[in-house]
């Protein structure tokens, strides 16, 4: 059975008791398991009312990773970012500081910016009001026509944000407070192991998809379809299909999803090849809306979001370099490797999701049935269920 905790894993999460695990699971030809299939309502992924309801009171009053921290390294940097239809302006001071900003000038709200580099100064495009890179006002033209005017109280809005385990996160309500620490629980101790702080960002891709994000981000919670999803791709050919082991971490899970090759350590002692970033792909689900999915060279950064309807959405997809390229041939090996993961998602995993979100919208039956084996995808319901106060029964 799984393991479920609500504080951090009193032995090393990462280490060879893990991959262990796997190895067991692949040579009995099963996996982790929930107690009972789960049934659930298909009003719970196609009910636009009920979509409202999750921006409303879960994507714009939880901690978003919304800009991973290697994106603006430097003092100076910024992205502009879209996310649920606001527009971002995430900066780094000249002390370091991230801040996360709404992109829309306080005179008559255009977007002072624009893209991504490196500026100290934004001024918008309308009449020129001109901000510095934590918000505050710095420039008026046509003063007298605003000489009542006070400076401090007319800067940019800042969004609530902290930097934490290589990631900027904000909650996207102004007047909201931050919490990352109780957001994160036992998952903050787990994603600071990685130290994606160092990692180097690479590149990011994104789409539009007619499913919906809940069942987007479920693709990524289960095994069961690799051979028939993934089969062609180093995804089916590398990776034990319906099998892998699962941990809970509050509201997050941690899913390893064990290599081919696991097999061979069937006769072997305990040594450096039985590190599990070896021996499985790890994905994390951190709740409400972020996939984390590590392999031995990097990691797959996908955040999914609803856009214009309840089976529509928006999909984020970047990759970041465990060990910084420092020269060309290293990064294009890193352009090759993301391309190809990328492709996966893209024409594969993407390429099915909106066939699902049809059978959701044209659906005649009154329920979908989740198995045993897809134990993280009831995970994913179920903590989503219960944060909206919805039955499932």
């Amino acid at each position: 059975m799984p393991s479920t905790t609500d504080t951090a894993p009193s032995s090393t999460p990462l280490g060879h008791d893990l991959t262990r695990r796997g190895l067991d699971l692949v040579l009995a030809g099963t996996t982790d398991m929930a107690e009972t299939t789960l049934r659930v309502p298909l009003n719970y992924y196609r009910d636009d009312k009920l979509t409202d309801l999750e921006e409303s009171t879960i994507l714009r009053r939880s901690p978003l990773p919304v800009m991973a921290s290697a994106q603006i390294p430097d003092p100076f940097d910024y992205v502009v970012r879209d996310v649920l239809g606001d527009s971002l302006l995430i900066t780094r001071d000249r002390d370091g500081q991230a801040h996360v900003l709404l992109n829309y000038c306080r005179h008559r709200g255009a977007m002072p910016a624009c893209g991504s580099g490196n500026a100290r100064r934004f001024t918008c495009p309308y009449h020129a009001w001109v901000y510095d890179n934590t918000g505050t006002l710095k420039g008026v033209p046509g003063r007298a026509g605003f000489d009542d005017l006070d400076r401090n109280r007319y800067g940019l809005v800042e969004l609530p944000s902290e930097e934490r385990h290589g990631f900027i996160w904000a909650v996207l309500t102004a007047d909201a407070d931050i919490d990352l620490d109780n957001h994160l629980g036992a998952a903050g101790p787990e994603l600071a192991q990685w130290n994606y702080e160092n990692y180097q960002y690479h590149d990011e891709r994104f789409l539009e998809s007619d499913v919906s994000w809940k069942g987007a981000l479920e693709a990524f919670a289960e095994g069961y379809h690799f051979p028939f999803v993934h089969g062609q791709s180093l995804i089916g050919m590398n990776t034990v299909a319906n099998t892998h082991v699962y941990d809970e971490y509050g509201d997050h899970h941690r899913i390893g999803f064990p290599f081919t090759w696991i097999s061979d350590l069937e006769n072997t002692e305990p040594a450096d090849n039985w590190d599990p970033v070896q021996q499985m792909g790890i994905i994390y689900w951190i709740y409400p809306n972020l996939i984390l999915a590590n392999s031995p060279v990097g990691v797959e950064v996908i955040d999914i979001l609803p856009a214009s309807s309840a089976t529509r959405c928006t999909v984020r997809h970047s990759w970041m370099a465990r060990y910084p390229a420092t020269t060309d041939e290293q990064r294009t090996m890193y352009d090759g490797i993301f391309s190809q993961v990328h492709a996966a998602v893209r024409d594969e995993d993407f390429a099915m999701l909106p066939q699902c979100g049809q059978g959701v919208r044209r659906g005649q039956h009154d329920h979908m049935l989740i198995g045993r084996n897809e134990i993280g995808v009831q995970h994913m319901i179920t903590v989503m269920a219960a944060k909206l106060g919805i039955s499932l029964a």
